[in-house]
């Protein structure tokens, strides 16, 4: 089958791999319909990660073609949306509400790859949910982006306890943040302030559903957090950076007694000033998102079309143009870009 592969840091081929099959019972093999390219994937194309000739890919959607004997959830022909995180659905860490830190959990990005055309996701059952049917073609970016992005943003939102008369700060305008930003509005937050200095940024922030514009970083876009919000701070922050600039920015935009929801992939270096945040007297809950806790009631709303996340895909190109995707991603040109398989 094709897929793609990252020889080295810069470096994207679209090659052959081994054809998945069935490993266990629990196993499924699906036909991937859509994939597409993620922020964390642009750490080893840049070079903070090490990678060497390795599969790519972690987001997908597709038709499934096989399961083994113990399957019971998806058959044949269902068309299913899977979260990035492998989970049993089984476990007390599964039951509690945190399919990324299943006892059973492994990344998509590290074992499977589903930039590709095919892939064999273990643990079928707690990793995969059937559409209702065969969705209409439009349908497939927003199922897409549940994958992932739509399902992580919902993530920060809910630990960031957006809700009802909340004001909501979100550092970062990548897709992530973007989907932070729609999380917060469905969860209906009152007031949502979206940190970003990039106007098409801005501009789909706003269409899903953003009331202010924040373009100032460090203590100067914090003070014009404190501005907004009549000197106190936000009551939910959402971070979807990962840097320590940004994280520090979510503790100086979040009031005494507030929540912070971070989800930005940190890397190696990045520290948190124990006593910036001892000071600071928040609340701080996140990680990698529990996408499949997400996952029935965000296909419901998609399917619905009361939410259109898809939107956030600004370049489409087939999986053989793969390293274009990359380079626009890595030079900030494309915000999200989808691979049609």
């Amino acid at each position: 089958m094709r897929a793609v592969i990252m020889d080295a840091p810069g470096r994207i081929t679209v090659g052959e791999r081994e054809d998945p099959r069935i490993l266990k019972p629990t196993d499924a093999i699906i036909r991937i319909t859509a994939t597409c390219i993620c922020g964390s994937d642009l750490w080893p194309y840049r070079g903070v990660e090490p990678v060497d000739r390795t599969p790519m890919g972690h987001e997908y959607v597709g038709v499934v073609e096989e399961v083994g004997d113990e399957v019971k959830t998806v058959r044949p022909g269902d068309f299913v949306v899977g979260s990035f995180v492998i989970s049993c659905g089984e476990c007390e860490i599964c039951e509690s509400g945190y399919p990324s830190k299943c006892v059973n959990s492994e990344f998509v990005s590290a074992t499977i790859g589903t930039q590709a055309e095919r892939a064999r996701i273990p643990h079928a059952d707690g990793t995969l949910v059937k559409t209702p049917g065969r969705p209409d073609p439009d349908l497939i970016p927003s199922l897409l982006a549940a994958s992932d992005v739509l399902g992580t943003g919902w993530f920060a939102a809910d630990a960031a306890q957006a809700g009802p008369g909340k004001t909501v700060v979100v550092v970062g305008d990548g897709a992530v943040g973007l989907m932070g930003v729609l999380a917060a509005k469905q969860l209906g937050a009152e007031r949502i302030i979206a940190m970003s200095h990039h106007p098409e940024r801005q501009r789909l922030a706003r269409e899903f559903g953003a009331t202010d514009i924040v373009e100032e970083r460090g203590s100067e876009g914090a003070a014009r957090i404190r501005e907004l919000t009549g000197g106190l701070g936000a009551h939910s922050v959402i971070e979807a950076v990962g840097t320590e600039e940004s994280l520090l920015q979510a503790i100086r935009s979040c009031r005494a007694g507030g929540h912070i929801g971070f989800v930005g992939v940190a890397h190696r270096g990045v520290t948190i000033p124990a006593d910036r945040l001892f000071f600071a007297e928040v609340h701080l809950h996140g990680g990698p998102a529990p996408v499949r806790r997400y996952l029935p009631e965000l296909i419901r709303l998609i399917w619905e079309r009361r939410i259109e996340p898809g939107r956030v895909f600004d370049l489409t190109l087939p999986l053989e143009e793969a390293a274009a995707g990359y380079e626009a991603m890595d030079r900030r040109t494309a915000v999200k870009v989808l691979l049609t398989v």
